[in-house]
């Protein structure tokens, strides 16, 4: 199993603690406008999977962070100062002018760089991770701060539950959509990694309208992903997943999530989810194919 570590570990406390990085999941992505500062004005509905990275955490005798990385996924990540989590980390400790160290061990169970807010995810477990394991108190406007400096979807990241994200990703509203929370959901990756700044730099500059994310009808009809039809020319094979998905029994929607290129699919029931993962694994072996819900929390 691959291994990364950055720096030592010492005088370990035997208090471990573990938040769980969900998988975010873009239901649908409106790409409205480029904003003066260079990002973009969006309009997603995102959801949160069950499934995700686990993170854990000890504290140190010192004032230093340490990061391990094991799982299917650590190979592609480094557990030096870039890592998100050691930002994460390092933000808050500067924030709240913390002394005390964590010794972290991520274990990565989502492919890297794949539209899934991954990295973003982890960061946003970290900063609730140290929170308890430092037991400080930081209001919640502060907290959003912090995650927003380290990337425009760790804001959402933070409560990871169904909400409406506007601007860069600092404007947020908790969305409730009957019929969606516990729906069954499969996770699909073919194996390819495409660029975020790529795939905006690609997007055709087009307006297409307001995403109306008031019930999951609407989301399935009116809503789209703006970049999905660049991210496909960069990297074809997602349309294939988007072909194997919408094919498969008792599918009610399947689109990109994100930039790419993790698809995701809604189905009726678990036992088509079930046949669904079963069948993708059996023809496409080098996907990475998880099946999931939608978080109800």
């Amino acid at each position: 199993m691959p291994h990364v570590d950055a720096g030592t570990t010492p005088a370990l406390s035997t208090l471990e603690l573990v938040e769980t990085a969900f998988a975010k999941v873009n239901l649908a992505l409106h790409v409205r406008e480029r904003r003066a500062d260079g990002y973009h004005t969006l309009e997603s509905l995102f959801v949160f999977a069950e499934t995700g990275d686990l993170l854990s955490a000890r504290p140190r005798s010192d004032a230093m962070v340490s990061l391990c990385i094991e799982g299917p996924f650590a190979g592609a990540l480094d557990a030096g100062p870039d890592n998100l989590v050691m930002k994460a980390a390092h933000a808050l400790q500067a924030h709240m002018g913390e002394e005390r160290g964590a010794a972290l061990l991520l274990k990565k169970n989502l492919p890297v760089a794949s539209g899934i807010g991954g990295g973003s995810a982890d960061a946003a477990a970290a900063l609730r991770l140290l929170v308890r394991l430092w037991n400080v108190d930081i209001a919640p406007e502060a907290l959003a701060q912090i995650a927003l400096s380290l990337g425009s979807d760790v804001p959402a990241c933070i409560a990871s539950v169904t909400q409406m994200v506007r601007g860069r990703g600092e404007v947020l509203q908790q969305q409730a959509v009957e019929g969606l929370p516990g729906t069954p959901m499969l996770l699909v990756n073919p194996g390819v990694g495409v660029s975020t700044a790529r795939i905006f730099g690609a997007w055709d500059q087009v307006d297409r309208g307001p995403l109306n994310a008031a019930s999951l009808a609407q989301i399935m009809g009116e809503g789209r992903n703006d970049l999905e039809p660049p991210a496909i020319e960069a990297a074809p094979a997602i349309a294939d997943v988007l072909t194997a998905l919408r094919s498969c029994e008792g599918v009610k929607m399947a689109r990109m999530s994100g930039s790419g290129a993790t698809c995701f699919a809604l189905f009726e029931t678990d036992r088509h989810l079930a046949a669904a993962g079963a069948l993708l694994r059996a023809e496409h072996a080098h996907w990475w194919v998880a099946e999931t819900r939608i978080r109800t929390a």
